[in-house]
């Protein structure tokens, strides 16, 4: 008897393991912050991606700093942490980053290998949020900076039935995959809210604003806000507008 006790809690243990270390090979990403929902109910996500080198946590705190209570009764807020993997732009150096680029202008090919890996990741956590009751429908992603880029591949290229994407002083490669894609079905595509400083030295604007006219030639419904004097930074005032923004686009049922 306690043998068979023995041999059946071992095999026990051994799936255990197995589906312990399944669950992370599935997913790179890091450390997973959230604002949560303030009514009981929580009936949608919000998930918010931060740019390059910082991570969720640096996302939800300069989010909290600058707006005036960025929350929802119905809604969580997630801010997820990139990988740790080598930065082109940054020398190869180990850098927190969604994907790698070959360097931050628009003329130059986007690093597709990079960004199917991250693809995966950003599936599981999409199918994480459909286990917990949430329909991809009632999920709105943005981002900022290459957090931003990231959400336009998501809305636009790998998950369509999103609720809809915000984009905060960001831009697509001239030969992007996501025109690609737009290009060969745009029956269904995701309002989107795209914000960007007109005195941004990193991504300039011109690069934020031509991505919004091939965005919009290309069949996806949003508007276009320039903040004056801004440079490669969020805001209060645009920050405001992506809550009243994800109100309308994502309200309470």
């Amino acid at each position: 008897m306690f043998c068979k006790l023995y041999i059946f809690l071992s095999i026990f243990s051994i799936f255990s393991i197995i589906s312990i270390v399944s669950s992370l090979k599935m997913s790179r990403l890091g450390a997973l912050h959230c604002i949560k929902n303030t009514a009981a109910q929580n009936t949608g996500t919000v998930i918010f991606f931060h740019g390059s080198g910082a991570s969720g946590g640096h996302m939800k705190e300069w989010v909290q700093i600058m707006a005036d209570n960025f929350s929802f009764p119905h809604l969580k807020i997630l801010f997820p942490t990139a990988p740790l993997q080598p930065y082109t732009p940054a020398g190869g150096a180990m850098t927190n980053v969604w994907f790698d680029r070959l360097d931050i202008k628009p003329t130059v090919p986007e690093a597709t290998q990079s960004l199917a890996k991250i693809n995966a990741d950003i599936k599981y956590l999409i199918k994480k949020e459909n286990e917990a009751g949430i329909p991809t429908n009632r999920i709105i992603v943005g981002g900022f900076s290459m957090g931003g880029a990231l959400a336009f591949h998501i809305a636009y290229n790998w998950e369509p039935n999103v609720a809809g994407c915000f984009a905060f002083s960001s831009f697509l490669n001239e030969n992007s995959a996501v025109y690609e894609k737009l290009k060969e079905n745009n029956d269904k595509v995701p309002p989107l809210l795209q914000i960007h400083g007109n005195s941004d030295d990193l991504v300039h604007f011109s690069w934020g604003e031509n991505t919004f006219s091939q965005l919009k030639s290309l069949g996806v419904p949003g508007e276009f806000h320039v903040l004056d004097k801004l440079g490669h930074s969020i805001n209060r005032r645009g920050l405001n507008l992506i809550k009243a923004w994800i109100n309308k686009h994502l309200p309470e049922i």
